[in-house]
C-alpha cells in the first residue's frame, strides 16, 4: 500500500453560524510531520475536529480527501477505520472501561471479525508502547483517563496512536498543560511513531515540543487561513517574534500581496 496523503483544499467551516475556517489549504503525506501554529481562536482546533467529523463543525466549502477518498462523505467511525486518528486536547474520562479493554476493542474494530487480535500479541504490543511512554503497566487496568493527571491523559492519547497505527494522526495541542519532562516523554512517543506509513499533523501554540519533534513543514494559521508555510526555522522565528509579528506584519503583507 502506498503511503498516505491527507489533502485539505480551500476548507471553509462554520461553528454556530460563524465562519471560522476561511479557505485553509495544506497537504500531509506519509513520513511527514506538519506543525500548525497560531494564536487562540484562529481555527486550529476547528481544523482537527472537522477532519474527524464532529457534527458541530459545518463544512461550507472546500474538500478533505484521504488517499483520494472523500473524507467529508464519511461518518466519524468510517474516518477512523480509514486510518484517521485524533489525539484530543481534552481527553474524556470513561468510567467502567479499562484502558486495555478500550484499546483492544478499538484494534478489533479495524480488523476482520473472524481475525481478532490475539491476547498475547496485544499485551506484548501494549507493554512495549507503555515502556516507550514511561507509563506504569498498571494503568492498563484503570478506567480510561479516570483519575489520570493531565500528563497521563496526554500520554494515553499517544499510547492509543502507537497501538492503532493510523495513516494520518492529528495531535491537537498534545503538549498543552504539560511540564518539561512530560513534554519530552510525549514527544519521544511521537518520534517513535514516525515512518513512511504515517503522516502527522501537530497542532500547537508553542515551539517547545518542536525542540523534540522536528517538523518537515510549519504552517502559521491566522483568521482561518494558512498565512505562511516554511521549514522548522519558521517556528523559531514565531517563538522569537511572537504573534504580534503575525498580526502586525505578516498578515497585512499577505493580504496586500497580488492575487
Amino acid at each position: 500500500m502506498a503511503g498516505p496523503e491527507l489533502a485539505i483544499s480551500d476548507l471553509q467551516v462554520a461553528v454556530d453560524g460563524k465562519l471560522v475556517l476561511k479557505g485553509l489549504t495544506l497537504t500531509v503525506r506519509g513520513g511527514e510531520v506538519h506543525a500548525v501554529m497560531g494564536p487562540n481562536g484562529t481555527g486550529k482546533s476547528t481544523l482537527a475536529q472537522t477532519i474527524m467529523g464532529h457534527p458541530r463543525y459545518q463544512v461550507t466549502g472546500g474538500s478533505i480527501t484521504l488517499d483520494g477518498r472523500d473524507v467529508l462523505a464519511m461518518k466519524t467511525d468510517a474516518r477512523a477505520r480509514a486510518g484517521l486518528f485524533l489525539a484530543m486536547q481534552y481527553p474524556n474520562e470513561v468510567s467502567g472501561v479499562t484502558t486495555a479493554n478500550f484499546l483492544r476493542t478499538a484494534l478489533n474494530a479495524r480488523r476482520d471479525a473472524k481475525d481478532p487480535v490475539r491476547l498475547k500479541e496485544f499485551r506484548d504490543e501494549l507493554d512495549h508502547a507503555m515502556d516507550v511512554l514511561s507509563i506504569d503497566h498498571g494503568f492498563a487496568n484503570r478506567y480510561l483517563n479516570e483519575g489520570f493527571s493531565g500528563g497521563e491523559k496526554k500520554r494515553n492519547e499517544i499510547l492509543q496512536m502507537l497501538l492503532l497505527k493510523p495513516r494520518i494522526a492529528v495531535l491537537d495541542e498534545i503538549d498543552s498543560g504539560l511540564d518539561i519532562d512530560a513534554v519530552r516523554i510525549v514527544a519521544e512517543g511521537v518520534d517513535a511513531s514516525r515512518g513512511p506509513e504515517l503522516g502527522l499533523l501537530l497542532i500547537t501554540h508553542y515551539q517547545r515540543i518542536l525542540n523534540y519533534v522536528t517538523p518537515d513543514r510549519v504552517h502559521i494559521v491566522y483568521d482561518g487561513r494558512v498565512v505562511m508555510s516554511g521549514g522548522p526555522e519558521l517556528a523559531e522565528t514565531l517563538e522569537s517574534r511572537g504573534y504580534e509579528w503575525v498580526r502586525e506584519e505578516l498578515v497585512p503583507a499577505v493580504e496586500g500581496s497580488p492575487a
